[in-house]
């Protein structure tokens, strides 16, 4: 068990964390321009931390070529997001922050606390297997649940399913999904695209108090929904 002055670096695991989550995501091959833009650093920055992370072997990374973590790099990676996440549900569930407030709270004291004090946190809220935006909770061991997910935004219209995960990179975002009344296990149905770029209309709720609403493409692209039960895909 470490204790905060044994791990790596701030940055590096920002570093780790960050690519960690973009492979995760799936949104393709991990580039040094997505990290930069995902950091709010230059290219040059990223570059550089790059090549400490390969010394450290972190990361495997060829001039010009995606950036993929080693196991090294994995389970440093998952050991900083048990963390994260973590609090970000302890702030949620016991101190009454919302959703949109603890994703910035987390980075700061997801350096600083003990494993000690996560695991007292994981056991003070049962374990659980996500945070309040849908994100999984890696075990102590590293080991990750698996779910069938796919973002709406990649969705056929008539695709039916339940929201399990919203990214929580951008505050006002949530906010706005926050407004819209659009959550973590909302039954939802694509029910059209518009074109030309347009906006998704979408059908959210029962089928005794449905409604329906156009959602913007980069609302959708933050949502990842999961197959609803055959007896909550039913209108």
């Amino acid at each position: 068990m470490e204790n905060a002055s044994e791990r790596p670096s701030t940055s590096v695991e920002d570093y780790v964390k960050v690519i960690y989550d973009l492979q995760e995501r799936g949104s393709g091959p991990v580039t040094i321009s997505a990290m930069a833009e995902r950091l709010a650093v230059s290219n040059s920055s990223v570059s550089g931390m790059l090549r400490k992370l390969g010394e450290l072997g972190l990361v495997s990374h060829r001039r010009y070529g995606d950036v993929q973590l080693t196991e090294t790099g994995d389970k440093a990676a998952l050991a900083v997001l048990r963390r994260h996440r973590l609090l970000e549900t302890y702030l949620v569930e016991a101190l009454g922050y919302s959703w949109d407030e603890v994703h910035d709270e987390a980075e700061i004291l997801e350096h600083v606390v003990s494993d000690r004090f996560v695991d007292r946190i994981a056991a003070y809220l049962g374990h659980p297997a996500a945070d309040p935006h849908g994100d999984p909770i890696p075990t102590r061991e590293g080991d990750v649940p698996e779910r069938e997910t796919q973002l709406l935004s990649a969705a056929d219209a008539g695709t039916r399913g339940v929201i399990v995960r919203v990214n929580d990179s951008d505050p006002d975002l949530l906010r706005h999904l926050a407004e819209q009344d659009i959550g973590i296990g909302m039954r939802i149905e694509l029910v059209e695209r518009r074109p030309f770029g347009g906006p998704l209309i979408v059908r959210t709720g029962t089928s005794g108090a449905q409604r329906e609403q156009a959602l913007g493409l980069l609302a959708a692209e933050a949502l990842w929904i999961a197959p609803a039960p055959a007896q909550e895909g039913r209108s």
